[in-house]
C-alpha cells in the first residue's frame, strides 16, 4: 500500500523537527491515520464509525469501526473529537507525537466546518522555536479545521504537549461543528492559548491571521521590533535555531511580544475546561435527531453545558 504512505503523499515533514515548516501539511480530506499511512475515508450518511476507509482497490469491506477493531483500537463512539488549529492537523506531527509517547497513531482525521472561530497566532514562542497558531472567537466566521478523533491515551498525550494551551469544550449551539456528511456535533474540544493571540505588529488592531507561512510571520515580527532582532535575529532561521535551544530566550521573546503591545489576552472563547476521565466522547456528542437516535445522554448526565 505504498501509495497511501505519508512519504508518498508528501505529508511526512514533521514541524517539531523542522520548525520553519510549521504548521505542516494538514489532512485535506477525511482519512484514517494509521501511523505510516493515511487511508482515504469515504463519508456516508450515517455516523463516523460507519464510514469506509479506501484501499488500493477502492472502498474496503470494513467500516471505520471495523478497521479500528482490526488494529485493536477503540471505535469512533469511544473517541474524543478534538479540533486542530495548528500542527495537530498535520498527520506527520500527530504520528510523531504518538510515536514519541509509545502509542498507536491510529486516528480518524476529518476536515469540518466550524462557525464563530478563526485562527490567529499565539502570543508566545513555543519550545520548538516557532510561533504557533491559536483560535479566537470571530462571530460570523466559517472556518475549516481538522478534527481528530482521539482515544483516551492519545488525548492525554496531546494534552501533555499542549502545556501552553488549555483544552476547552466548544459548545455546538454557539460554535456549530459540521462534518462532511452534514452531521452536526453538540460540542468538540479545542486548545486555546494561555497567552492570548497576536494583534501586531503594529500595536492594536484585529488578531493577526495564523496558520500561514512561518518564515513570513517571524520576518514580520523581527522587522517590527528592534528588541526581537537583537534577541533572536537577524532572520527567521536564526530565530528558530536560537529559541529552540534556549528557554530563557523564548521567555524573553514572549515578554517582548506583550511589551510591544502586540498581544490580546482574551480570545473570547468559553472558559469551561473538562479534564481527565470525564472528557466526552463522540458517542456523547452526537447530534440529536427528531426520532431520538444519536442522542447523547452522557453530556447532560455529567452536567456539561452543551
Amino acid at each position: 500500500m505504498t501509495r497511501w504512505t505519508l512519504r508518498a503523499l508528501g505529508l511526512d515533514v514533521v514541524p517539531a523537527l523542522r520548525p520553519l515548516t510549521y504548521p505542516g501539511r494538514p489532512a485535506t480530506e477525511p482519512a484514517l491515520l494509521t501511523g505510516p499511512e493515511l487511508l482515504p475515508l469515504g463519508p456516508g450518511p450515517g455516523p463516523l464509525g460507519d464510514w469506509r476507509p479506501t484501499g488500493p482497490d477502492g472502498p474496503g469491506r470494513l467500516s471505520l469501526d471495523g478497521a479500528l477493531a482490526a488494529l485493536g483500537r477503540d471505535p469512533a463512539d469511544r473517541r474524543h473529537p478534538v479540533l486542530a488549529v495548528g500542527s495537530n492537523a498535520s498527520p506527520a506531527q500527530l504520528a510523531h507525537k504518538f510515536a514519541t509517547a509509545g502509542l498507536s497513531a491510529a486516528v480518524p482525521l476529518v476536515p469540518v466546518r466550524v462557525g464563530g472561530v478563526a485562527v490567529g497566532c499565539s502570543g508566545h514562542i513555543g519550545r520548538h522555536g516557532y510561533v504557533a497558531a491559536a483560535p479566537y472567537a470571530a462571530p460570523g466566521a466559517r472556518t475549516t479545521l481538522v478534527a481528530g478523533w482521539l482515544d483516551g491515551e492519545q488525548l492525554a498525550a496531546v494534552d501533555a504537549t499542549e502545556f501552553n494551551y488549555r483544552r476547552i469544550l466548544l459548545p455546538g449551539d454557539r460554535f456549530p461543528v459540521t462534518l462532511p456528511s452534514g452531521e452536526r456535533l453538540r460540542g468538540a474540544y479545542l486548545y486555546v492559548s494561555k497567552w492570548g493571540v497576536l494583534t501586531g505588529p503594529p500595536a492594536g488592531g484585529p488578531p493577526r491571521p495564523g496558520g500561514g507561512d512561518q518564515s513570513a510571520l517571524l520576518a514580520a515580527l523581527l522587522a517590527g521590533s528592534a528588541r526581537l532582532r537583537a534577541l533572536l535575529g537577524p532572520g527567521p532561521r536564526d530565530w528558530v535555531e536560537r529559541a529552540a535551544t534556549d528557554p530563557a530566550l523564548r521567555d524573553e521573546g514572549t515578554r517582548i511580544l506583550a511589551e510591544e503591545g502586540w498581544v490580546e489576552r482574551e480570545a473570547g472563547l468559553p472558559a469551561y475546561e473538562p479534564t481527565g476521565p470525564d472528557a466526552l466522547t463522540y458517542g456523547d456528542l452526537r447530534e440529536r435527531r427528531p426520532d431520538g437516535t444519536g442522542d447523547a445522554p452522557g453530556g447532560a448526565a455529567r452536567g456539561v453545558p452543551l
